[in-house]
């Protein structure tokens, strides 16, 4: 008989976190300030300051101005918002796009209709362990490039791309290029960078002038804040087309009645998880490579997707041959035990991950991923229940399995 434990234990934080304590008490002071922001009376006008309290704080935090934050429904909202926006209201100045061919479905797929409006799109490979080749994407500029969205760390393995470096590289083709043109035309092509970051922000430096962007994505749902919250950064100047028209709310980009107590719960959570990131990242790097070991020493034939070293420290990739990586996740469900096979917004899909094909992966490697997501709640107890049953499940599924 498979184990079941008496409560759940949840390794998907990679996918959604709960919601944070603090955050939760935040949001229940806001229930009470239900005008609306562009109202001119006083309960529209006391929403307002509430919106724009949460809105200086997040900007402080990315070290950006007020007026560059724009409030979405969540990551792939503003992903989209940032690719179609931009794309098609630069369309004049070139039609080139350049994504990285481990993004999050949210850029992959505005990317491939992008491409049905007459847009080129270069999809940029990575290396065996998920890392860019800056050498290559250097290679794949060209003088109609407008747009670059390169994911700051990957949902899947936990890989960081060097934004930085990519961010510099484009600042030196569009000084080549003003200088060879000797003119900054309006109708050239200088192309700009957006990064997904929303499962960097509890982790990473998100202060957009270090990091050289000019959009950038985040989610509050990753970082234990609310559901159905999210943001796009955009820098000062840049045309950005709308999605979504209505009343003109956040400076014209994105109009409806912003949702006040999930802004105010949003700019909570990013103040805590940034405020944590360094001593919560070593908790739980200390977790995850404890996983990690008893893994590799307790189950035969497997193999660890992407890179060590340039690596989310709560994300843990493995690849467990001859089983269909569903299935692993169903058992392990039974067991009390919450895991993901590839990204959980592709989650019902039969296709194998992308991202470990990208990796230069056989589909049977694909297939039998499995992601392991730590986060605040997670245990040494916790990770030494999975490994109670999880060599059993591999056993018990190995024996039926037709890929043997």
């Amino acid at each position: 008989m498979l184990k079941v434990k008496s409560h759940t234990i949840y390794f998907d934080y990679a996918a959604t976190t709960p919601l944070d304590l603090e955050v939760k008490q935040e949001m229940d002071l806001v229930w009470e300030k239900y005008g609306n922001p562009s109202s001119l009376h006083s309960k529209g006008y006391e929403a307002k300051v509430a919106l724009d309290s949460a809105r200086e704080k997040i900007a402080k935090i990315l070290g950006a101005r007020m007026d560059e934050v724009i409030f979405t429904s969540g990551g792939t909202e503003s992903d989209n918002l940032a690719i179609f926006g931009y794309a098609r209201a630069n369309k004049n100045k070139g039609n080139h796009i350049i994504v990285s061919a481990i993004e999050h479905h949210g850029v992959l797929e505005p990317a491939h209709q992008l491409e049905k409006e007459g847009f080129e799109v270069t999809y940029l490979p990575v290396d065996k362990d998920g890392i860019v080749d800056l050498k290559v994407f250097k290679k794949s500029l060209r003088p109609e490039t407008i747009l670059v969205s390169m994911m700051y760390a990957n949902n899947e393995i936990g890989t960081i791309q060097p934004i930085t470096e990519i961010s510099k590289i484009i600042r030196n083709f569009c000084e080549v290029k003003s200088q060879m043109s000797n003119v900054k035309s309006s109708k050239s092509a200088m192309p700009i960078l957006h990064t997904d970051a929303c499962q960097a922000a509890g982790f990473l430096d998100l202060s957009v002038k270090n990091l050289g962007v000019d959009m950038m994505t985040i989610n509050a749902g990753k970082i234990y804040g609310p559901k159905g919250v999210g943001l796009l950064y955009i820098k000062k100047g840049l045309q950005i087309e709308p999605m979504i028209y209505g009343g003109g709310q956040e400076f014209g980009l994105r109009a409806g009645t912003e949702n006040l107590a999930g802004v105010i719960g949003f700019a909570k959570a990013l103040e805590l998880v940034q405020k944590n990131k360094e001593k919560e990242s070593v908790r739980l790097l200390k977790l995850r490579d404890y996983l990690k070991e008893r893994i590799a020493n307790e189950i035969p034939k497997i193999k660890f997707n992407g890179d060590f070293k340039n690596r989310l420290p709560g994300n843990l990739n493995v690849s467990i041959l001859d089983i269909e990586g569903e299935s692993l996740v169903l058992y392990l469900d039974n067991a009390g035990i919450c895991v993901s096979s590839g990204s959980a917004c592709t989650s019902k899909s039969l296709e194998p991950s992308h991202v470990i094909l990208a990796l230069g992966e056989p589909h049977e490697v694909a297939h039998s991923s499995l992601r392991f997501s730590l986060g605040h709640y997670t245990t040494k107890e916790d990770i030494d229940y999975v490994m109670e049953v999880l060599p059993g499940i591999v056993r018990k599924l190995r024996s039926i399995s037709p890929l043997r």
